[in-house]
């Protein structure tokens, strides 16, 4: 098994949704808005927002809700413009940061990031620095309690996954961007198997071990990169040692 899910699993373990739902509904009511904005407001031919309005179920946003996101990114209504926007930066020990953002003010959210990465050792960098560490692949967050490692691994093998890593009953599956799909529905089918997450996301190319101090400082980064209200989704390559990882995986 793979050894590099440190963030994705200590992020779902640590997820409290009812203390951040308003937080959750305003970032996902901004891929809904980017989505129906770049394909159209009906999700049977727009696959961006089919998939945005499921995420937008799964943290009960209700229904006007989303029809009012959807009305004024299609110009029915009066409202913000949305843009996607990346960052790339530098983490505590030499690790890389890529940051995907909706944001309706690029001149508000680069200074606010850049004082997150200053507040942890890091600094924010120009497009293009760390972005060759990344691809885009299909990544699925699911949890199978009661079941060992060697069972989550033939579920996600199965499936069609080209690598799984995690324990103790949440596992992080890497797949083909064009298996993703496939991939998703496969594991859902699964008896005792619950998605947490599933998106297209970026994954490192190599990693970077760190030591327990610049472990708690890229936590430390990423936790406060997520709860950006602009942010939509962090990555970056760094490995914490394994008794770090026990010790964040004890308050989950």
């Amino acid at each position: 098994m793979s050894g590099h899910s440190h963030w994705a699993t200590i992020k779902h373990k640590k997820a409290s949704k009812d203390a951040k739902r308003g937080k959750e509904w305003s970032k996902v009511l901004k891929v809904v808005m980017a989505s129906a904005r770049e394909g159209g407001g009906d999700p049977k031919i727009n696959a961006k927002l089919a998939q945005a309005l499921e995420k937008a179920k799964a943290v009960h946003v209700p229904k006007d809700t989303i029809d009012r996101v959807i009305q004024r990114a299609t110009g029915q209504l009066d409202g913000f413009v949305i843009e996607n926007v990346t960052y790339e930066g530098y983490g505590p020990g030499g690790t890389a940061v890529m940051i995907e953002t909706l944001t309706d003010n690029k001149n508000r959210t680069n200074p606010e990031l850049k004082k997150i990465f200053e507040k942890h050792g890091g600094n924010l960098g120009a497009a293009g620095c760390v972005s060759w560490q990344f691809v885009k692949r299909g990544v699925i967050v699911f949890s199978a309690p009661g079941k060992t490692e060697d069972e989550a691994m033939e579920i996600a093998l199965d499936a069609g996954a080209d690598d799984i890593s995690g324990r103790e009953g949440t596992y992080e599956v890497v797949c083909e961007t064009s298996d993703f799909e496939n991939v998703r529905k496969a594991i859902e089918a699964k008896e005792g198997v619950k998605i947490e997450s599933a998106e297209l996301a970026l994954n490192p190319t190599s990693y970077v071990d760190l030591n327990a101090h610049d472990g708690r400082k890229i936590l430390g980064l990423m936790e406060d990169l997520e709860d950006h209200d602009d942010v939509q989704s962090v990555a970056s390559n760094f490995n914490l040692p394994p008794e770090l990882v026990a010790e964040y995986e004890a308050q989950g």
